[in-house]
């Protein structure tokens, strides 16, 4: 296995190869890019639904098929906002989704193997620039690109992630040069390995506790949130959203997860490399349905790192104590990079979400009862060292 093959880097990790602001897009989108610069201010009218809706349907069906990934993505971003932005963007959520934005919608969906709302990888992996070209992934010096509403909160929510899979490249390099050290029972070159994902861990886990700097718990909840979610398991949704002139949907309506954290591959990449294991609860089954909202090569690098892994049986026969204290030691970082997720579940969803009459605290935008779940995976992380 080489990043390389599944188009990532040990510099990027699961983050876009090129950056947003640098793809040159046909004329033909210049109406979609103005309305994507002016969302945040469509938002403010409180009529977004009106301005989306005169945007013309681009007819890109025939375009998807030969466009370079890079103007696909880039286009996904734009539409993915728009579409989560007429569903949330005003008090009550509506049924259909016009034409104008289902079809282009589901066409970018369709050719990049996705769903058609806002993913993770929309809102994060593909959604960020630098500033200074010449400078570091690191939070002093990416933007996000697109937004809903804007703002410090949002913006640092979105950049705070961009930074940790920055970070991440290293863990999943390394993965890679992991199953060649266990094939060739290379211990010393194993250790070494294992010991450098630990400093990246640390390195990670220093950008994430600074998510309270810039993003408040309270406006994350009310200003930030609001945009993300899904049409499953969503009482104001009930039944999904009908995509207006999609004719393989014939009128039904679709319940889609949202966007969350959770699509994220680096903890299922970690598990797949670790062998760590899940017992059978509604996270899992939640996550196992996640992991087909990821982009295509994203999960290919999982199912792979998982089917040809044998790490954890080759640290066991081990007979050196250092190997095997340099494995738990990063089995044990990303337990405790899910504690920290588990704190801010608590703070920033689940304490904001009780204060509301009628809201579960316990659904998270994905649409599916987080807390005690999230408690459990950690603990079986925690516990499956050697």
């Amino acid at each position: 296995m080489k990043l390389s093959d599944y188009a990532m880097s040990r510099e990027r990790g699961f983050l876009s190869t090129y950056e947003i602001d640098e793809v040159k897009m046909p004329d033909r989108f210049d109406a979609i890019r103005h309305a994507a610069s002016r969302l945040s201010g469509m938002i403010t009218t409180g009529r977004v639904r009106h301005w989306l809706d005169q945007l013309e349907d681009p007819k890109i069906e025939e375009w998807v098929r030969t466009a370079p990934e890079e103007q696909v993505r880039t286009l996904m971003v734009h539409y993915s906002f728009f579409v989560q932005t007429y569903v949330w963007g005003e008090a009550d959520p509506p049924a259909h989704l016009p034409a104008n934005l289902a079809r282009p919608m589901v066409a970018l969906a369709d050719q990049l193997g996705q769903a058609p709302l806002l993913p993770y990888s929309g809102y994060v992996l593909d959604n960020w620039s630098r500033f200074d070209k010449s400078g570091p992934i690191t939070l002093e010096n990416v933007y996000m690109y697109q937004n809903f509403a804007g703002g410090d909160d949002e913006n640092w929510f979105v950049t705070i992630h961009v930074a940790i899979e920055a970070q991440a490249g290293v863990l999943l390099d390394n993965a890679t040069k992991l199953i060649d050290a266990a094939n060739s029972k290379d211990e010393a070159e194993a250790e070494r390995l294992l010991l450098e994902m630990n400093e990246a861990w640390e390195r990670i886990y220093d950008v994430f506790k600074r998510m309270t700097e810039r993003c408040d718990p309270y406006v994350y909840f009310h200003r930030v949130r609001p945009y993300i979610h899904g049409w499953a398991n969503n009482p104001a949704l009930d039944g999904g959203l009908i995509y207006e002139g999609v004719d393989k949907y014939g009128g039904k309506p679709q319940a889609l997860r949202g966007q969350t954290g959770s699509q994220s591959s680096i903890v299922p990449a970690m598990d797949a490399l670790f062998g760590v294991h899940h017992s059978d609860d509604p996270l899992k089954s939640f996550l196992d349905e996640l992991h087909h909202y990821r982009p295509v090569n994203h999960r290919r690098f999982i199912e792979d790192l998982a089917a040809n892994s044998n790490l954890r049986p080759f640290v066991e026969q081990s007979g050196s104590q250092s190997l095997k204290d340099a494995f738990n030691a990063c089995v044990e970082q990303v337990a405790r990079f899910r504690t920290r997720h588990l704190e801010y579940a608590a703070s920033y969803i689940n304490k904001q979400a009780g204060s509301i009459s009628g809201n579960d605290p316990d659904v998270g935008t994905g649409g599916t009862p987080f807390m005690k779940y999230l408690k459990k995976h950690r603990d079986e992380n925690r516990a499956q060292v050697v």
